[in-house]
């Protein structure tokens, strides 16, 4: 049990870290455009990408539960409705290490909640 406790918290202290060094990052080098406008080779701004996540309580954790078990049944559908509305050009920033879970939760969210698109 202790083992589980301490996966968990240092993946959310590893996201946290991610989230906030990566923010900064986008920040300084990030051209000017556009408000609202994603162009191909821009950075992708990474808060954007999980404030979705961040605003359904316990998202963030239901989700790396599913990464490190490989289950799905954590994932409710509130937090399916979230990540179903993400753009897919944010998943390889927001999963880097395992590029075919976003896929993978976006075809089982489309299970709990009917009327989200799948994965093309």
């Amino acid at each position: 049990m202790a083992t589980k406790t301490f996966l968990s918290i240092s993946l959310m202290v590893s996201l946290f870290a991610a989230i906030f060094v990566s923010q900064g990052v986008a920040h300084m080098q990030t051209p000017p455009t556009v408000p609202g406008l994603l162009l191909p080779g821009l950075p992708i701004d990474l808060v954007k990408c999980w404030s979705s996540l961040f605003n359904v309580e316990g998202c963030v954790l239901e989700i790396a539960k599913s990464i490190f078990s490989g289950k799905f049944e954590n994932v409710e559908a509130a937090c399916c409705k979230a990540f179903s509305t993400l753009d897919a050009n944010c998943w390889p920033h927001m999963f880097p290490l395992n590029p075919f879970f976003p896929p993978l939760l976006k075809d089982n969210c489309a299970r709990i909640v009917p009327n989200s698109p799948t994965h093309n």
